[in-house]
């Protein structure tokens, strides 16, 4: 599998791509230290002639200069390149959290339902329906503030922690499905396998079997539809920062960039240009990493 991926061009810048980003994310402080700058310092309001009465750019690109590589947020003043980068980290790290989870609730149902069968299969089958029926984007709008608002009294501000906690729960909360039913016809096929009824035969444990017979050969399909679960996480976290129920203004995210920018777009088109590029660059990156690995797994999945 690893020589039929390295001799993938694509896969490889792909993950080089990948792995760039993480590590950009993961070496946000060092690079807002590097840099001398922070995501929170209002350098345009503290600073006169960085902003012009209309609290946009004086300088143009955006404020582009050799001391604000990336430029000015309009309104507030702060710096463009440590917001995207922290930005970058929040996107990340959430989504990360919310993919690993979500692997992990539909490695337990998917394979469970389909090793034990008959009712416990039947009602994990009825609940994985149940749960596709939401319409996502719409589920997460709607619960997200209301979840919080049961946490927190609406006269009071949600830590930024528990706003982090909300979304997690509510996005994990519906996406594992997809990757269970996928898990369980796998299972389906390998329980009838002659290795799994020898085991049987042998007397091994049902967890014995599920542990070293069946998940290593489930390796392929979690791997791949995880690189393809993440980015989507990535968009529907910075989609709900967008829409005004994800996190807060002060933290720093893809999504609330997104949100000043089209606010903006018309005088300071500069703004919405990074955050567009990163996340597209990121997604596009991942979806064809997931296409390598699916094709260094099984070479004919291609064809």
């Amino acid at each position: 599998m690893w020589m039929r991926f390295k001799r993938d061009r694509t896969g490889v810048i792909s993950a080089f791509v990948v792995l760039i980003m993480f590590a950009i994310a993961a070496l946000a402080p060092v690079i807002s230290w590097l840099y001398g700058k922070d995501p929170w310092t209002r350098y345009g309001q503290i600073r006169p002639g960085l902003l012009n009465d209309n609290a946009y750019p004086v300088k143009p690109n955006g404020g582009m200069d050799s001391e604000f590589w990336f430029g000015l947020e309009p309104g507030l003043g702060r710096d463009v390149l440590t917001q995207l980068v922290y930005g970058m980290r929040t996107s990340l790290s959430l989504a990360v959290v919310i993919t690993i989870l979500s692997v992990v609730l539909a490695i337990v149902i998917g394979v469970a339902g389909g090793y034990l069968g008959g009712k416990p299969d039947y009602f994990l089958g009825r609940l994985t329906d149940l749960m596709m029926s939401f319409p996502n984007q719409l589920f997460f709008v709607a619960f997200t503030p209301v979840i919080g608002a049961l946490l927190v009294s609406p006269q009071d501000e949600m830590p930024t922690w528990l706003r982090a906690c909300v979304l997690i729960f509510v996005m994990w909360l519906l996406g594992w499905m997809t990757l269970a039913r996928l898990l369980r016809g796998q299972v389906l096929t390998l329980r009838e396998r002659e290795f799994i009824e020898a085991a049987k035969v042998a007397g091994t444990p049902p967890w014995r079997i599920i542990r070293k017979e069946l998940l290593p050969n489930l390796v392929t399909p979690i791997l791949v539809q995880s690189t393809y679960m993440l980015p989507n996480f990535v968009t529907g976290v910075a989609g709900l920062s967008f829409l005004g129920v994800g996190m807060q203004g002060s933290t720093p995210d893809w999504g609330r960039m997104f949100a000043t920018g089209a606010e903006v777009y018309q005088s300071d088109i500069t703004y919405m240009i990074f955050p567009g590029v990163a996340m597209v660059i990121f997604i596009v990156a991942f979806n064809l990493l997931g296409d390598s690995v699916r094709d260094a797994f099984d070479p004919k999945s291609g064809r």
